[in-house]
């Protein structure tokens, strides 16, 4: 299979599960493209973003026709975002890959194991 299938095929995967779980493409695509294709963790990150431009242009598109963006709250977050970005593009460059893998994983780690046990409250609290 040629390398653009591949690449191509991990960029489906991962537009399909943004689209699905409302996860970003960077959970799925920087650990695929650093472990599957060997791509530096730094340079990864990189291209992660750079996807994340058109996807979500797509994805804000259909939200919108189902009137489900809140523009205020999306508002303050782009701007907090914004300048969380800022700052944290600039530290990321003195950060070894090591590190940054490690940070990388600690912080999927942790939202999935917060995801799975507030489901499991949930529905805990709708049995009785």
């Amino acid at each position: 299979m040629s390398m653009i299938l591949v690449i191509f095929l991990m960029g489906l995967g991962a537009g399909v599960l943004s689209g699905l779980l409302g996860v970003g493409g960077g959970v799925v695509l920087v650990p695929l493209m650093v472990f599957g294709l060997g791509i530096t963790q730094h340079t990864a990150q990189g291209i992660s973003m750079l996807v994340i431009i058109p996807t979500a242009i797509v994805s804000v598109w259909h939200f919108y026709k189902d009137k489900l963006i809140n523009y205020q709250a999306a508002m303050y977050l782009a701007i907090g975002a914004i300048a969380g970005a800022l700052i944290s593009a600039n530290l990321v460059q003195y950060l070894p890959a090591a590190e940054l893998k490690r940070i990388f994983g600690i912080f999927v780690i942790y939202s999935g194991s917060r995801m799975i046990l507030a489901t499991r409250k949930n529905s805990l609290g709708k049995q009785g």
